[in-house]
């Protein structure tokens, strides 16, 4: 069920499996009580990535229950601000019905990382940091 006082946003991403779901779980968690957050992805991974769920856990946020979702599943539903956190996302990115404020920001997609277990996992924490930042200058006021 839909809260009308609340202002409703979208995060999109490519695979929706890390950034946006990492996204979405910080904005319900900080601002759940004046935002309904969701994330979908262009072209779903089907999962959430477990890197995701844990570096989310390290700050107190269970995002385990997420479900990978394609954008499509949205399309008649209106918001008021649409988030991209990649350009692939941008590009793909629908027109949403209603006076969607869009905003694009991009960052970098720690699923790609490579190197040993530990600079994957900073990586995963370092993009995690830098979204929760640009989230907080987003819907941080009033």
């Amino acid at each position: 069920m839909t809260d009308l006082n609340k202002q409703r946003v979208l995060v999109l991403c490519t695979g929706n499996s890390c950034r946006s779901q990492m996204a979405e779980g910080w904005l319900i968690a900080q601002y759940g009580y004046r935002l309904e957050a969701v994330s979908a992805g262009s072209s779903p991974a089907g999962y959430v990535h477990p890197l995701a769920v844990a570096v989310m856990r390290e700050i107190g946020i269970d995002i385990s229950e997420g479900r990978s979702k394609h954008m499509i599943e949205f399309l008649a539903q209106p918001f008021d601000v649409v988030i991209t956190v990649c350009d692939p996302a941008r590009e793909a990115c629908p027109v949403f019905p209603g006076p969607a404020r869009r905003v694009h920001q991009t960052f970098d997609d720690p699923a790609e990382a490579t190197g040993s277990a530990e600079e994957v996992l900073r990586e995963f924490q370092r993009v995690r940091d830098e979204m929760c930042e640009f989230l907080d200058s987003l819907f941080g006021g009033a």
